[in-house]
């Protein structure tokens, strides 16, 4: 069963789909968005979780068929144990974003369509081996983000869409500059012309394509690069995520969770094995970009006064750490940096669906605006805190495990001195989390407790059980990813292994992707033992 290109179409076509039904007929564009959204989420679940083989480094469920042959274009979807949970992440996120957006009056079908068809167009990214498939659907994220803050945003709605449009397109001409590059280089160099990044892996381990091409890697890693920083956000790339989350309507930063895993994925996925001497002499930089944005988002959230602009900017603080596992480039960090991609997408995920759920009842999201609501609403409250202390990184929560395992990752290095990263940066993001539980708390005390001076928040009553249910199981899997990580990491570790193994091996020691396409999974080329 092509069960990847299933995930990717069901949402395209039933967005397709919706564009036909009645104007008037709102009730069935939201059921059906809601029922397509439960069988992707069903699909993702019962297809790949239990036949996905975790000792296997390789793509799985890959589906291959040439496209343009003569150009080196391929249709060319797999997944491993990094991407896998992206894609079930995305679907969960795309769920979360159709229940809580029910009760949406303006234009309901097309809302429920734009949703669709980020969620389409993010599996899909998540899951395209090809570089021009990838390319396609990464750039079909962004329309629907635009058009959904443009048309039902805030009352800055117009500048938040076309600052976000402008800064993620801009990112995406580099990409496609370095996309074409390289395909062109690989032809240059006595490889195939092809957009394939198996083969590309493979021409980089064992065919020396950049033998002797140092500043072209580095161009091109460059280009591949600056498409991702303005994706993941990394400072000083990170100054559309503000406006965007808190002009948008709820539904947008929710669905963000996932959207910003794009940046952070295409390092893990493209930069990395693609161009790994230049990765490894580039690391040092990237990481004093994240840890400078780790430390500086931290310090504006303390000081903002909406609770929604400050969750844009603790989302950009806590990217930062991601990407400080990830260029940690030990196995431990790397593994963690993956990891809170996962968590990171649920905590702010959950946190923006509840202050959803207070801009309903009192159309503000002002910290001043609040206090005292503990009393009425302790369940609202409960899984509120859930979600406060998940972000801060509290043990027992899904926060502690992937931040502790980036520190730890990015600590060792530079114990080590490796890659030009020192031991300050370690020590810089740690100091960052006692900012992060500091408003954090802040947050939760300005909203929930004091004195409840204001009448019509006197008016407020708990949240519905339908609600209920859909915070709460968000709230359960901050918990469960808390105390049983390894449910988690256990499918992510050897493919997180062998991507450090293509940067950090020399030449000829590397291993590849085998491109052979199968039902389940595609075994890799066991590494070599000696870590040299």
């Amino acid at each position: 069963m092509p069960i990847l290109s299933i995930l990717t179409f069901l949402p395209l076509l039933g967005a397709l789909l919706l564009a036909f039904l009645p104007k008037e007929n709102a009730k069935l564009a939201k059921l059906l968005a809601l029922a397509l959204t439960i069988l992707t989420l069903v699909f993702g679940i019962i297809g790949l979780l239990p036949t996905f083989q975790s000792a296997s480094s390789g793509f799985q469920f890959e589906e291959q068929h040439a496209w343009f042959p003569d150009l080196g274009v391929s249709y060319h979807l797999g997944v491993d144990g990094i991407s896998m949970w992206l894609i079930l992440l995305t679907a969960l996120l795309s769920l979360v974003a159709v229940a809580f957006s029910w009760y949406v009056d303006k234009r309901p079908r097309s809302f429920m369509a734009l949703i669709l068809l980020l969620e389409g167009a993010m599996i899909g990214a998540f899951c395209s081996l090809d570089l021009v498939f990838f390319f396609t659907f990464f750039e079909a994220t962004l329309i629907p983000m635009w058009l959904m803050i443009l048309v039902w945003g805030g009352e800055r709605r117009a500048y938040a869409a076309n600052k976000f449009l402008i800064y993620t397109f801009a990112g995406s001409i580099f990409f496609l500059v370095g996309m074409i590059g390289l395909a062109l280089h690989c032809k240059s160099t006595g490889h195939a012309l092809t957009f394939d990044i198996v083969q590309i892996q493979s021409s980089v381990a064992n065919g020396g394509l950049w033998r002797n091409a140092l500043q072209a890697e580095a161009f091109l890693f460059w280009s591949f690069a600056a498409a991702f920083l303005v994706k993941s956000p990394i400072f000083p790339f990170h100054t559309w995520v503000p406006d965007t989350y808190g002009e948008s309507p709820t539904a947008g930063p929710i669905l963000s969770g996932a959207m910003v895993k794009l940046g952070s994925y295409g390092f893990l996925r493209f930069c990395l094995p693609l161009f790994p001497d230049a990765a490894k002499n580039s690391v040092s930089i990237l990481a004093a970009l994240a840890v400078i944005g780790v430390l500086y988002a931290a310090i504006v959230a303390a000081v903002q006064t909406d609770a929604r602009r400050l969750l844009a900017y603790s989302s950009i603080s806590h990217m930062g750490m991601v990407m400080l596992g990830i260029f940690s480039l030990n196995e431990v960090g790397m593994i963690g940096g993956s990891y809170q991609q996962l968590n990171h997408g649920i905590v702010s995920g959950l946190l923006f669906l509840l202050l959803g759920f207070l801009y309903q009842r009192r159309g503000t999201t002002m910290l001043r605006d609040f206090g005292g609501l503990k009393g009425q609403m302790p369940i609202f409250a409960a899984i509120f805190l859930i979600a406060t202390l998940a972000s801060l990184g509290l043990p027992g929560t899904n926060g502690f495990v992937g931040e502790i395992l980036a520190l730890f990752g990015i600590y060792t290095t530079g114990f080590a001195g490796l890659y030009g990263i020192s031991l300050g940066y370690a020590i810089a993001a740690g100091a960052s989390m006692v900012i992060v539980a500091v408003y954090m708390l802040y947050m939760f005390q300005q909203i929930f407790y004091g004195e409840n001076a204001n009448p019509t928040n006197r008016r407020l009553r708990d949240i519905k059980p339908w609600e209920i249910a859909l915070s709460g199981s968000l709230a359960v899997l901050i918990i469960v990813g808390g105390l049983y990580s390894r449910l988690f990491t256990n499918q992510m570790e050897q493919s997180v292994r062998t991507t450090r193994d293509m940067v950090v091996l020399p030449e000829g020691h590397r291993p590849t992707w085998e491109s052979a396409t199968t039902g389940t999974g595609v075994a890799m080329k066991p590494a070599r033992e000696d870590r040299g």
